[in-house]
């Protein structure tokens, strides 16, 4: 039972340490995209570690689990994770971990369905508003405009996604900052940054008490903001995109002295106007790298036990 309660350990020290680590990094607002990657990296392996420990727990608590487990393995394999010594910790862990697996699954479920729902929601409110005309097909037109006095501007995803932006925010928009606009828009679809977002909310929704998963549904939001904002601003550069934002977001009281929901336009207005240095390619390959390595640890400490019996 010493590899379940490593992989144990080796979850929470990564679920604790990794956030700190990343929350005091300087490159993160640098590079988005790399962040969003080594934060997928994190959260995959504080699952993985939950996971294989729950396979190993069980394996030792029931034999006909630990038959499937190790089935093709050599007998001394099996000695190695010294799993029937009959703990009777094993039972508990295992089907906490499996029931924390179910809800985990339970909470993306229902975070889909509402998102799905309110896409749905969406659909209908927008024909109402916006109606089709005779002989017009609907989800054609990939830009929809509508009567409104509020500057709004957004994307309607789904088999034919729209971005949906009304009258008052035409009449903001100058030049390319529409064009700019989409192009941000599109690059949350063409990233499926929705997906991200909805397995960060589950996790944060399922598991409230835990902070890494938190951290991650946050940052998660952040991040993708600012990775669509670079992928607009290499088509219509940095500036075009921070006066569209401005022009969006400044009857909403984002730019004043109170915090708002809203509290991050400001902060990515300053980020397109004094660009930070990015960093070098060979840094991105190594933070990359460095990541992917992250999950790799869990299956490492979980197969070290059988491969040193087999060597």
């Amino acid at each position: 039972m010493m590899v379940p309660a490593a992989l144990m350990l080796l979850g929470a020290l990564t679920a604790v340490v990794a956030p700190r680590l990343l929350a005091r990094a300087d490159w993160p607002d640098r590079e988005p995209v790399v962040a969003l990657w080594m934060w997928q990296c994190v959260v995959v392996a504080v699952l993985l570690c939950c996971a294989l420990s729950m396979t190993l727990s069980a394996a030792a608590a029931w034999a006909a689990v630990r038959g499937h487990v190790f089935a093709p393995a050599p007998h001394e394999v099996v000695e190695a994770y010294a799993l029937s010594t009959g703990n009777p910790w094993a039972a508990t862990t295992a089907v906490a971990l499996a029931c924390g697996g179910m809800w985990t699954a339970a909470m993306l479920v229902r975070e889909v369905a509402r998102a799905r729902r309110r896409r749905r929601q969406r659909r209908a409110e927008l024909l109402v508003r916006a109606p089709l005309l005779p002989g017009e097909e609907p989800g054609t037109d990939r830009l929809v405009v509508l009567e409104g006095e509020r500057a709004d501007a957004w994307w309607l995803p789904g088999t034919a996604p729209q971005l949906v932006i009304t009258t008052a925010a035409l009449r903001r928009l100058k030049g390319r900052q529409l064009d700019a606009v989409l192009a941000h828009e599109q690059g949350h679809a063409r990233a499926r940054h929705d997906w991200l977002l909805h397995c960060s909310a589950a996790l944060a929704n399922g598991f409230p008490q835990v902070p890494v998963f938190a951290a991650f549904r946050d940052e998660m939001h952040r991040l993708v903001e600012l990775a669509a904002d670079d992928m607009a601003s290499r088509r219509f550069g940095r500036l075009t995109i921070a006066l569209a934002l401005v022009g969006l977001n400044e009857d909403r009281g984002v730019f004043g002295p109170c915090p708002t929901s809203e509290a991050h336009v400001p902060q990515r207005v300053n980020r397109l106007l004094t660009p930070p240095d990015r960093l070098t390619a060979a840094r991105r390959l190594r933070l990359t790298a460095a990541a992917a390595l992250v999950p790799v640890v869990p299956l490492l400490v979980t197969f070290v036990p059988g491969l040193r019996a087999l060597g």
